[in-house]
């Protein structure tokens, strides 16, 4: 990104005005899941779980921004939130209504200056996608390059402080519910990946480390940036066309398969040889080309940039796994991070450990879960883990943890999505062809520092 000239002093800087603001916004769309979780709790029945979940989610759907973000994240994670909740914020859209002209006019003036305009051959009034966070729109530069540009909505610092807060005191109250999991270091981490996704300088790293990582899987296009074009707030890179994974659910069987098998090395290459991982694993994010013959890997706002041991942790559970051995699997847990362990926590979490690793461990052509829907991957699974927990827990989960675990079920529901049959198990073994946690560490920093980006 270039240097660009002095601008009045930033309104939009994380300011207490905006933060109290947000706070009452988001304290009144809440004030009826309060009173829902009031009732819950005097009344209760069969149906006060399920009750509270619907108006929590209602009142999450009017929020808009960081705080939606953050539900349909949770909701991503099985053993975060109870089913109830999880189901009911999985619903959640992540498309938001766009902000209008007049706010992309004076967002484009503030980032590249007057006269912005003929920069660009053409520039579309209309957004061609909004989220949460920000939009995108599509534009032309004068060489006939096709680029999207990626503007940040107003107060997004101020927003991510203060439901940052809201969700605090959300995850308080389920803390008080339930009891089986301390989610402290995990809130730690999501907040600190919001922040990172309102760092579009470091997104533009993030992308170039990922071009980078995945160089030699000629089947994976990552956008590239367009420096001169890109500021604070507003990220400029070259447009990639796709069809969405959905388009693909009843092609051939061949056909799914290899878009499955494209997903694997996308993921799992930048995973067990660099210790990194995209961890934004929704299926908006990859695009289909060339009829399945290709890929496109967007949106690098949620990178997790572990460090090489926990990787270590990884193999080694699986490993653990593999053989059946307990002793190993307890000390790749503590390799992860975990704390408050014992033998009978150790016992309850290899319950997850035995599906999430299930189908990496069976030699064979399988689908990734038989007769699951993806929107129901981990569920089951993920509940009877919370209810041993409540017998034998807490656990403290290590905030490494969240991203890893949530983008490994986001991975799960895409193969369910094409109904992929592969022998997961042998990618996985050609993914750890020379690994050594030495390698993944001397690959990393190398990648990094060409990135311009520090180990963690």
């Amino acid at each position: 990104m270039t240097d660009k000239p002095s601008q009045p002093a930033d309104p939009e800087r994380n300011r207490l005005s905006g933060r109290i603001a947000r706070t009452a916004k988001v304290g009144a769309n809440l004030s009826g899941a309060g009173f829902a979780f009031a009732a819950q709790s005097l009344f209760g029945g069969d149906e006060g779980d399920q009750r509270t979940a619907k108006a929590l989610a209602a009142a999450l759907g009017k929020s808009k921004g960081p705080l939606m973000k953050i539900a349909q994240l949770v909701s991503t994670i099985p053993d975060f939130l109870p089913p109830e909740y999880a189901a009911e914020l999985s619903q959640l859209q992540a498309e938001a209504p766009a902000m209008g002209w007049p706010f992309v006019k004076r967002r484009m003036r503030a980032e590249l200056g007057a006269g912005w305009e003929t920069k660009f051959a053409s520039f579309a009034h209309e957004a061609a996608h909004a989220a949460s966070l920000g939009q995108v729109h599509r534009a032309t530069l004068h060489d006939g390059r096709e680029v999207a540009c990626k503007l940040q909505y107003p107060d997004m610092s101020s927003a991510v402080e203060s439901d940052v807060g809201q969700l605090r005191t959300l995850l308080g109250v389920f803390k008080r519910m339930d009891g089986s999991i301390d989610a402290d270091a995990m809130v730690e981490e999501i907040t600190d990946r919001l922040r990172e996704e309102l760092d579009y300088a470091r997104e533009a790293k993030h992308m170039a480390l990922y071009g980078a990582m995945l160089a030699d899987k000629s089947f994976v296009t990552v956008p590239q940036l367009v420096p001169d074009l890109s500021a604070e707030r507003l990220l400029t890179m070259t447009w990639l066309s796709g069809e969405k994974l959905s388009a693909f659910e009843s092609a051939p069987q061949d056909v799914r398969n290899h878009i499955a098998e494209m997903l694997f090395w996308t993921w799992w290459a930048p995973m067990n040889s660099y210790a990194v991982i995209h961890g934004d694993p929704h299926l908006g994010n990859y695009q289909v080309t060339g009829g399945g013959t290709g890929i496109n890997l967007l949106d690098f706002g949620c990178v997790r940039i572990f460090p090489p041991k926990f990787v270590g942790g990884v193999v080694d559970l699986y490993r653990a796994m593999l053989t059946d051995d307990f002793d190993a699997a307890y000390a790749a847990y503590e390799t992860w991070g975990f704390e408050n362990l014992s033998r009978e926590l150790v016992e309850v979490l290899n319950v997850w450990a035995r599906f999430i690793y299930g189908p990496i461990i069976d030699d064979r052509v399988r689908s990734v879960a038989d007769g699951i829907k993806p929107g129901e991957y981990g569920r089951k699974e993920a509940f009877r883990v919370r209810q041993l927990l409540k017998e034998k827990g807490p656990v403290k989960i290590p905030r490494e943890f969240v991203f890893m675990d949530r983008a490994a079920i986001g991975l799960g529901a895409a193969y369910l999505r094409l109904g992929a049959e592969l022998n997961f198990h042998k990618l996985f073994e050609q993914s750890l062809e020379g690994f050594s946690i030495d390698s993944v560490s001397s690959r990393q920093s190398a990648a990094l520092k060409a990135a311009g980006l520090r180990s963690s």
